[in-house]
């Protein structure tokens, strides 16, 4: 709030409609945010029963009739209520109870994020280790890809609900596998959406997990140029799909594999390579691969300074570039990310900032965010389950050049996007804690 006046308001002056911040500590109190307008009565009891004698009131952010109430004198009930008696302990309220579940919901989600963090860079190092051994043990390396296939199809195939959450940069050098991984999770997330056969979702997967490996046969410096390739050097680029058949052929990989190797950058208004196949000329596996494949560049391109926000680059291919993908597959994959995929900065309607951090492709429009509070220690953050919440929604996504640093610091958004699944059965999202 850039310099507006506030008012200070006594315990029996506060009525619904009113835009409060309490001067607690977040742990102080039971609300989910410590600034919000007054919904209920229920509100305004909780309010009294925190001890405090005078409440802040932004007027600009209030219902303009709230701002002048008629000053009432206190009764009994009103000065009990602002001042507990201590010699009783009150039972706690629905609101407290409510609060004391919302941080045991908060401890356990950051328990998830360290064990999928960990189940993430695990997969990283042992794509590192596929991709290393496809020259000197092509065979090898398709028994260690067609193992690590089958144990992520199983999980996410399996699992009741699917949670795709943004991972963070804890890689250690394994970055450089992350695309292949990326595109790879986001293939069998559509699949799952769309019922493919286990099989089928198999030979996807190791088709996704290796489109890229003819790169190994184009130069470093080709691959790793950041300014607009030349004519010769792109064409040069463009045989990596027909270099990776060859290799995946060594591989002795299925026949749809090899097609989604050769045909990953076709797309379906034909203006794709190496061949402009268009439309459903290319297999559907290679389709899927595809919209996952241009997403991902999106997101993280050679140069970071071109890179679009998930929710750039998921609008961009929706409202632009539509008439390149499948648009029954674009649907799907759109329905799976959510308008706001994870890895999004966004701003609610209380103008407080977060940032997405799981979908849960079930409920793509009610993700988890992390919230900024400069009050709250940024390893305890405040996580948002928009599900559960009625108080305040998202308003709008924002790029991070629109936000303080100190925000984008306590947020930790990616140098790059990059994604990973929760398939635990455990703990529904509507459940318990």
């Amino acid at each position: 709030m850039n310099h507006v006046e506030v008012q200070m308001m006594a315990m029996d002056q506060l009525r619904v409609g009113q835009y409060v911040h309490l001067d607690l500590k977040w742990f102080e109190h039971p609300f989910a945010f410590s600034h919000f307008k007054i919904k209920s009565e229920e509100q305004i009891k909780e309010i009294r029963s925190l001890g405090l004698k005078l409440v802040r009131i932004n007027p600009e952010l209030s219902d303009p009739a709230t701002m002048n109430p008629v000053r009432a004198s206190p009764t009994p009930a009103a000065q009990l209520s602002a001042a507990p008696s201590l010699d009783a302990e009150p039972a706690p309220s629905p609101i407290v109870i409510a609060k004391l579940a919302m941080l045991a919901r908060m401890r356990l989600r950051r328990q998830d994020t360290e064990r999928i963090e960990k189940a993430f860079i695990d997969t990283a190092k042992t794509i590192r280790d596929i991709e290393k051994d496809l020259y000197s043990r092509p065979l090898e390396a398709m028994q260690q890809a067609t193992l690590l296939i089958g144990q992520m199809t199983d999980s996410i195939l399996s699992a009741p609900e699917l949670a795709i959450q943004v991972m963070g940069d804890k890689m250690g050098g394994e970055e450089l596998y992350l695309h292949s991984l990326n595109v790879t999770m986001l293939s069998i997330m559509m699949a799952r959406d769309i019922k493919l056969p286990v099989a089928v979702v198999g030979v996807l997967g190791v088709g996704a997990l290796l489109h890229d490996i003819g790169c190994k046969e184009v130069p470093d410096k080709i691959l790793r140029k950041t300014e607009a390739l030349t004519q010769a050097e792109r064409s040069f680029y463009e045989m990596h799909c027909q270099f990776g058949v060859g290799m995946g052929q060594r591989m002795g990989l299925a026949p749809a594999a090899l097609a989604i190797i050769r045909e990953h950058h076709e797309l379906f208004d034909g203006s794709g390579y190496p061949t402009r196949l268009k439309g459903e000329s290319t297999s559907l596996l290679s389709r899927i691969v595809a919209i996952a494949n241009y997403y991902d560049e999106l997101c993280n391109p050679s140069s970071t300074a071109d890179a679009l926000t998930p929710h750039e680059a998921l609008s961009l291919m929706f409202a632009k570039l539509r008439s390149k993908f499948d648009p029954k597959l674009l649907q799907v994959f759109i329905r799976c990310l959510g308008v706001y995929p994870p890895g999004t900065i966004v701003q609610l309607s209380n103008g407080a900032i977060g940032m997405v951090v799981t979908v849960n492709t079930a409920r793509p429009m009610k993700p988890t965010l992390i919230v900024y509070d400069v009050e709250v220690p940024k390893n305890e953050a405040i996580l948002l389950d928009m599900e559960r919440e009625t108080e305040v929604n998202i308003a709008k996504a924002i790029r991070p050049a629109q936000v303080p640093q100190e925000v984008l610091n306590y947020l930790s958004p990616r140098k790059r996007v990059s994604y990973y699944f929760d398939a635990a059965s455990a703990r529904p999202e509507s459940g318990q804690p």
